[in-house]
């Protein structure tokens, strides 16, 4: 493996972005990736014939806007030009107009926008930002998420918690249970509450009820809360308050009755996790999904479906071999349609209620923002080679047709790499799924430097999306060939497949990334096998740091984003240990040997590759002590190494800049290492 090149890397940091991408006009660049459109609420009209939809262009301020498309005609009109944005859109019952969150009036209220003509009209005015909403479906109450101290039963208690917070002239956090830090934030005394309000005609709302005032725990999220069509009592999901929420996944659905405000559980006898309860509209049935195992965050979501009027709830399709991400009724509340991952796409089914049955309506590329009018479905869609558009299809899969296409000239003289996904033989001989994606500029009979992304989870997938963070074609404008597996423990393969990573961590991704790797050079002779780098963030930066213990020739170069390096102390710092508890069978102390069996700094000894080492500073799910800890490590051993902390960045790196900066630091990293054609 050739480990060096002439130019120094401090000269190649030196170099901007812009230099070493802007080589050709025609190739994706990161400043073209930041400023493409990105969609978000994409809504149909009750009678399927107009459709609302919000873009955000790039990183233009004050360009924000929902739009209006005519199904019939193909017209699309901006309907909003306000200088803040709005989110969260729901159509009106009669389609006269949409409901949507917005701070024009300075806090995050409801607004009304009627499209019959006139300015959006403040329906709410809450002393609090409202953080979600659900309308129910007379329009007469809603269901709103606020952020509120337990124990307050008016808003002014909590607004006064609050200011006594700020007041405050020492500077401590106290705590007396777990979690007490999640994702990018330390946690405080505050907790999101589901509460219920009138919503009159005519009137601005500013009095809401508490659904739960003495609770110590938040809702699941706005998005799972579903009102009864009667009127009389909203579902939703939530943990019970109690001592052992940083290591359980017993998520609940409760039904909460508006009057008394009496909460019932739904789902007291499962402890796994149970999530977003949606009532038919017809008021028959209550579907949720639930897993089956406990302490598990990737166990298959199956539907359940209770029956109002019985009181009986069976599993629905429950050989089906899919976790379902999300589903909503069909029109005629016969069936559902469900969106799930499949084999390196995220796809939409058709589920049977009474008998079963799953349909494939659409099965390409990654799917969502999903909803229905009539026969239609209407929903989102990206691949490798093209970023998110609105697409329509029949319930019965047949009649696909794209109705927007927001990027068209920002990508009109981009060239992208093509991409196919392939297959081979990987642990114990079972079918592994990947995708190549081939260099923007690729010419036949050359050849390609190796980019080898493994994916994060480690239940996860590099399926077929267009990636923002990851986004493959960036570096197939570079000129690498992009690799990328989804090694046993992926999602979107079954169960089982899914469950395999368990126990395994080391042993079988690995194998089946070595048995990739050699299958894809051999078949794909332009892909330079002794010319690689590879790179993986999260399980896929662990997976770099125990590639360079157990396949330390195997590259060029490692980039390494918050990847776990040392077992014992990740379990003491990590926010949810149900994640290491499941994988590894228990807390640390029970389990010592699980840990430390696939435990990368155990094998530091055989570390010789240069490491690129990236993290951000408020990362609380893989704390930065990880990265430090393999740097410590290179440096000490005299390895060639670089770290690159983003003090604002959590896990992921979110700010257009320093996503610029980021990817710029990895592409001078590889540059230094690989060779490419003609230098």
């Amino acid at each position: 493996m050739k480990f060096n090149k002439t130019l120094s890397i401090a000269a190649l940091a030196a170099m901007s972005l812009s230099t070493t991408v802007n080589a050709k006009s025609d190739i994706l660049t990161v400043d073209t990736l930041n400023n493409l459109n990105q969609l978000h609420d994409v809504v149909i009209s009750p009678n399927g014939s107009k459709l609302v939809y919000g873009v955000k262009k790039g990183q233009e301020k004050n360009t924000n806007h929902l739009y209006l498309l005519d199904i019939k005609t193909g017209k699309t009109s901006q309907i909003t030009s306000h200088a803040t944005s709005e989110s969260s859109v729901v159509w009106a019952k009669d389609g006269s107009g949409v409901y949507f969150l917005s701070s024009r009036s300075g806090s995050t209220q409801l607004w009304f926008l009627p499209l019959t003509g006139g300015e959006a009209i403040q329906r709410t005015d809450f002393p609090l930002s409202v953080e979600g909403y659900k309308l129910s479906s007379d329009e007469q109450q809603i269901a709103l998420a606020f952020t509120v101290m337990p124990g307050c039963e008016t808003f002014k208690c909590t607004i006064d918690a609050m200011n006594a917070e700020k007041a405050k002239k020492h500077n401590t956090r106290a705590y007396d249970k777990l979690m007490v830090r999640h994702w990018d934030h330390w946690l405080d005394n505050f907790n999101t509450h589901l509460f219920v309000a009138n919503l009159e005609q005519g009137k601005v709302a500013t009095n809401a009820k508490d659904l739960m005032p003495s609770w110590d725990s938040d809702i699941a999220g706005i998005g799972q809360v579903s009102f009864n069509p009667n009127g009389k009592s909203i579902a939703f999901s939530a943990k019970l308050p109690s001592d052992d929420q940083a290591w359980t996944t017993n998520w609940d659905i409760f039904e909460v009755d508006i009057e008394s405000a009496k909460i019932n559980n739904l789902t007291d006898d499962n402890e796994a996790w149970d999530a977003m309860p949606v009532y038919s509209s017809d008021g028959r049935y209550l579907a949720y999904k639930a897993m089956n195992t406990p302490v598990y965050e990737s166990d298959k979501y199956t539907l359940h479906v209770k029956d109002l009027r019985s009181n009986e709830t069976q599993k629905v399709a429950p050989l089906w071999d899919r976790s379902i991400a999300s589903f909503q009724f069909a029109s005629d509340n016969r069936s559902v349609i469900a969106v799930a991952q499949d084999v390196g796409q995220k796809s939409i089914f058709n589920i049977d209620l009474q008998f079963g049955e799953v349909t494939t309506i659409s099965s390409q590329g990654y799917s969502g923002d999903v909803s229905i009018a009539g026969d239609s479905v209407y929903f989102t869609r990206h691949d490798l080679g093209h970023p998110a558009d609105i697409y329509t299809v029949k319930t019965d899969g047949y009649g696909i047709k794209q109705l927007t296409d927001i990027n068209k000239d920002k990508l009109a003289n981009v060239k992208l790499g093509d991409f196919e996904q392939f297959k081979f033989k990987g642990w114990n001989n079972e079918d592994v799924h990947g995708y190549l994606v081939k260099p923007a500029n690729f010419k036949q009979g050359e050849q390609y430097p190796i980019a080898f992304l493994v994916h994060g989870g480690p239940q996860g997938s590099f399926g077929n999306m267009f990636h923002y963070r990851w986004n493959a074609q960036l570096w197939a404008a570079q000129g690498y060939g992009v690799v990328m597996v989804d090694f046993h423990g992926s999602t979107g393969y079954g169960q089982a497949f899914t469950d395999s990573i368990s126990q395994n961590w080391g042993s079988r991704p690995l194998e089946d990334l070595q048995k990739g790797m050699d299958y894809i050079t051999k078949s794909q002779p332009w892909l330079d096998r002794d010319n690689a780098c590879a790179l993986g963030a999260s399980y896929g930066g662990y997976m770099m740091n125990w590639i360079m213990g157990n396949w330390s020739d195997g590259f060029n170069c490692i980039v390494n984003h918050a990847g776990l390096f040392d077992m014992k102390s990740f379990y003491n710092v990590t926010e949810e240990l149900w994640f290491p508890e499941h994988d590894f069978t228990g807390p640390y102390w029970e389990k010592e040997e699980e840990y430390s069996k696939y435990d990368p700094s155990r094998f530091v000894d055989n570390w010789k590759m240069p490491m690129l080492i990236i993290q951000g500073e408020l990362d609380y799910r893989v704390p930065y002590g990880q990265s430090l800890g393999a740097f410590t490590t290179m440096k000490r051993k005299g390895l060639e190494s670089r770290l690159v902390m983003f003090p604002d960045e959590d896990h992921h790196i979110r700010n257009p800049d320093n996503l610029k900066e980021w990817y710029r630091e990895i592409f001078v990293w590889m540059d230094k290492y690989l060779e490419k054609n003609g230098e």
